[in-house]
């Protein structure tokens, strides 16, 4: 949800022609290691816009790095805010730190076992910090703090930014193609419970582009698991202002302050606020500044479904959460940027803590699944593309 200050400058590459059927390895680029992966497929409607592509990097937890869609008389538009092969390669590969933070700060990075803040007791040379689950100790990463002298260390966005992916698959399936691999988790570096496999697939059709995570729980004890994602989509005509968003949330979460955005624990709905973004075709962005978490959500059809509408670019993008699972729906969007973050994601921030959310109610559900040994859980996000 921090970005960096010169994401700005980096290119994004939109009106290129479409391109040719394909499903192939970018034998010439490699991202952590490995391989990056493309799906293509050539557009063929005149009348409707079609997803064209995705691009993916399976030595970076296989983060999707691009998806292009096509729309007639305009050709391929970026759906995401991100930079060109070589600038995300120069970000993750040159850039980048130990943890792997610049993984979400561009494209879309997957997040497991937990999105979002936690809190805890920093370690003397503030590298980790402690916090407990079920009487149990978990030892994390201090990887984010705000920029103010106040800012408190945390960790953010899990602990697969830098896994590599295993069994990495391309397929043909009805109407389209699908990529699939395996991250082998363990203990997620000895910072975590158990020991856990993540199942990922990514796929390709004209009308739709879906990703779903399945995490395995195949060790011996009990773990706590939430999932999520942090797709910058981007905004083509360039004019924030006037883009408009829905966030079916009834509620949204009070934090501290947008420099360490922790939450307080208290949740208000929307009604009358900025925070109200529950109009079917959404509300403008102008000039707000936002990194807040939706909660209570309206699902309609089985799906948790925000828009982000760029009426002066004729462009709509949805964002449909499919997992019963997901509570919760975090948006970045800075006013100084042209992009904005859509997170559907398990859990609120810092779900450990419970004398935080006590006053939600003794039984308040922050979000983290309790995977049992040999247990799953699945998360599906699904994007649609259309004109508005």
């Amino acid at each position: 949800m921090k970005l960096l200050s010169n994401f700005a400058a980096l290119a994004l590459l939109i009106g290129s022609a479409a391109m040719p059927a394909t499903i192939a390895a970018q034998a010439d680029t490699e991202i952590g290691g490995q391989k990056v992966v493309t799906i293509s497929r050539k557009a063929v409607s005149t009348t409707r816009p079609e997803f064209t592509s995705i691009t993916l990097a399976p030595g970076r937890g296989m983060e999707v790095i691009q998806i292009t869609a096509n729309f007639p008389g305009k050709g391929n538009i970026n759906v995401l805010a991100s930079p060109d092969l070589a600038g995300a390669k120069q970000m993750l590969d040159v850039k980048d730190d130990d943890f792997g933070d610049f993984g979400y700060r561009l494209g879309a990075a997957f997040l497991v076992p937990y999105p979002n803040r936690i809190r805890g007791t920093l370690s003397a040379d503030k590298k980790t910090l402690s916090t407990t689950w079920q009487g149990h100790t978990l030892t994390l990463p201090a990887n984010n703090s705000g920029k103010l002298p106040t800012a408190e260390k945390h960790a953010m966005h899990g602990l697969i930014l830098k896994a590599k992916t295993e069994d990495v698959k391309v397929s043909r399936i009805s109407g389209g193609e699908k990529v699939t691999g395996t991250i082998h988790a363990g203990n997620f570096g000895g910072h975590w419970l158990s020991s856990t496999d993540l199942d990922i697939a990514i796929t390709l059709t004209a009308d739709s582009v879906d990703a779903s995570i399945v995490a395995h729980n195949v060790g011996k004890e009990a773990e706590p698991i939430a999932i999520g994602w942090h797709p910058y989509f981007n905004l083509p005509s360039g004019d924030r202002t006037q883009v408009r968003i829905h966030i079916p949330g009834e509620n949204y979460a009070h934090v501290d302050n947008y420099d360490n955005v922790f939450p307080t624990g208290q949740l208000s709905p929307v009604g009358g606020t900025q925070y109200d973004l529950r109009a079917d075709n959404g509300a403008p962005l102008g000039k707000n500044f936002y990194d807040d978490n939706w909660s209570k959500i309206d699902w309609k059809d089985s799906a948790a479904t925000v828009k982000v509408i760029d009426p002066a670019a004729k462009y709509g993008v949805a964002i449909e959460g499919l997992s019963p699972e997901i509570k919760t729906i975090q948006m970045y969007a800075p006013p100084t940027q042209k992009f904005v973050a859509i997170e559907h994601q398990y859990n609120f921030a810092d779900p450990f803590n419970t004398k935080l959310w006590k006053a939600q109610g003794a039984n308040f559900d922050t979000g983290m699944v309790t995977l049992k040994p040999g247990a799953t859980t699945h998360w599906h996000v699904r994007l649609k593309v259309f004109i508005p």
